[in-house]
């Protein structure tokens, strides 16, 4: 009875405070299309680059955050390896437009910031959260508007950046 109660606690736990991806977009899939403020005020649709031209969406959880950080640098630092692919980069987290345009500017970010402050977007991707903690997870998206690639780890943010390079590639 003990060990039952036991695994009833835990899986209570793990599906309240887990990693669950219930729901998450995977490769395969059609990418949602959304509407956010970019860091700069204005609407950004999705609907008006689909079918233009690879798409590298990746949430992260926080902007001026240690990981964070280093991946939108890392991002930065090869956003010319992006461009080769024709792929546009957006970043999308919680944050508001004035963080967003503070951050992009305190690091000199070339791409796109959206804020996505009720986690809408979010949600509508099935980001996994780790504990309180969003998710941060990469997709590629072909001209198409299918996810060709997913990649989630909240640790290592500078791998991001070499996953969807190496599936650029394969494009």
């Amino acid at each position: 009875m003990k060990t039952l109660k036991l695994i009833i606690t835990m899986a209570a736990f793990l599906q309240f405070w887990g990693t669950s991806s219930q729901g998450q977009i995977k490769t395969g899939d059609k990418v949602p299309v959304f509407s956010l403020q970019d860091q700069n005020g204005k609407t950004f649709d999705l609907s008006t680059v689909l079918g233009k031209q690879p798409l590298v969406i990746y949430f992260y959880p926080k902007d001026e955050t240690s990981v964070c950080t280093k991946e939108a640098c890392s991002f930065r630092d090869s956003y010319q390896d992006f461009q080769k692919y024709g792929a546009m980069v957006i970043g999308i987290s919680a944050d508001n437009v004035a963080s967003h345009r503070s951050f992009a500017t305190h690091h000199n970010l070339p791409f796109t910031l959206l804020s996505d402050p009720k986690n809408e977007v979010r949600k509508l991707f099935g980001v996994p959260k780790t504990f309180v903690i969003p998710g941060r997870v990469t997709y590629v998206v072909d001209k198409n508007g299918i996810v060709v690639h997913e990649f989630n780890s909240l640790r290592d943010g500078e791998k991001h950046v070499t996953e969807a390079l190496d599936a650029l590639k394969k494009m």
